[in-house]
């Protein structure tokens, strides 16, 4: 096919020149600002809701439909803005769950601001009840070589949210009981603190009950092997807190990559990574903070 001849006082087309090593570095460095301001001033609190529904082996009728709130890692202080973490809790309410799971860290740097963290559970209530696990740092321990700042800052800590509803479970389990059967919930005490042990967390359980294990890190599982659990529920890893475009989540070493958030299938059992709610120090990027919501549903049962 002949195409006409183009008009002479139409000047060619000249194609765009590649943008130079400057300007190209210039986009660089612009995006990168632009994301630097985001995960400084924006997405450390911008909190995001996560449900989820989970079929549970030998779950009974009666629970069917139970409704479990996660929430972790709130690193209560002055470094979080006024009025955050209560934001949080308000937000939890309001799913109106059966359980509230809070699995440690519940302070940040030692015990200065114990007292105050602890009351900011005070009107969290749940039909089924409030149950909690201390983190490495409620035990002042920041190595897995479990090396104390505060020898004793964990009872504190227990004793204090004991005082304001929370059953903080240490190496212990309760058992929820509706007619048609019943559900354990156990929590296990912070693996860094070299005293967690889930044997008696689990002791005199039926291994036919279905189990909610509360543990702060979720290398606990590895603890697990021979014990039933149905949803572990943990924190730990804030999600690593930077999930950066092309370098992935520069805060995780390669172990704690292996858990770092989300769901994950593991000896029979699901363990949930929660993001967590605070932070040490303020900046995320990809990893927004989270408040989980779970719906155990009975196997076999529909919506």
């Amino acid at each position: 096919m002949n195409h006409p001849p183009r008009p002479p006082h139409l000047p060619r087309p000249v194609p765009p020149r590649p943008p130079t090593v400057k300007a190209r570095l210039a986009q660089a460095i612009g995006r990168n600002w632009a994301r630097v301001g985001y995960a400084r001033h924006v997405e450390p609190t911008w909190l995001e809701l996560n449900r989820f529904t989970l079929s549970v082996r030998g779950l009974a009728a009666d629970f069917d439909g139970l409704k479990v709130a996660h929430l972790t890692d709130f690193h209560y202080g002055p470094h979080l803005p006024k009025g955050y973490v209560e934001g949080a809790l308000e937000r939890t309410l309001a799913e109106k769950p059966d359980v509230i799971a809070l699995t440690g860290d519940f302070i940040d740097r030692g015990p200065k601001h114990l007292h105050a963290a602890a009351k900011l559970f005070r009107e969290l209530r749940a039909p089924l009840g409030v149950y909690g696990v201390l983190g490495n740092h409620d035990f002042s321990v920041h190595t897995a070589r479990g090396v104390r700042r505060h020898a004793d800052l964990h009872r504190h800590v227990a004793d204090a949210l004991g005082g304001h509803g929370v059953r903080v479970l240490r190496n212990e389990s309760v058992r929820l009981t509706r007619p048609g059967g019943g559900l354990v919930v156990a929590g296990v005490d912070d693996l860094w603190s070299l005293e967690s042990n889930p044997a008696a967390a689990l002791a005199g359980c039926c291994p036919d009950t279905p189990r909610l294990v509360l543990a702060h890190n979720p290398r606990s599982v590895e603890q697990f092997a021979g014990h039933r659990f149905d949803l572990m529920l943990s924190g730990h890893t804030h999600g690593g807190q930077v999930d950066w475009p092309g370098l992935g989540r520069l805060m995780l070493s390669r172990k704690a990559k292996r858990w770092a958030a989300g769901m994950y299938a593991h000896g029979g059992g699901q363990v949930y990574v929660n993001k967590g709610v605070g932070y040490g120090w303020r900046f995320r990027f990809g990893v927004r903070p989270e408040v989980a919501v779970f719906t155990l549903r009975a196997a076999g049962m529909t919506a």
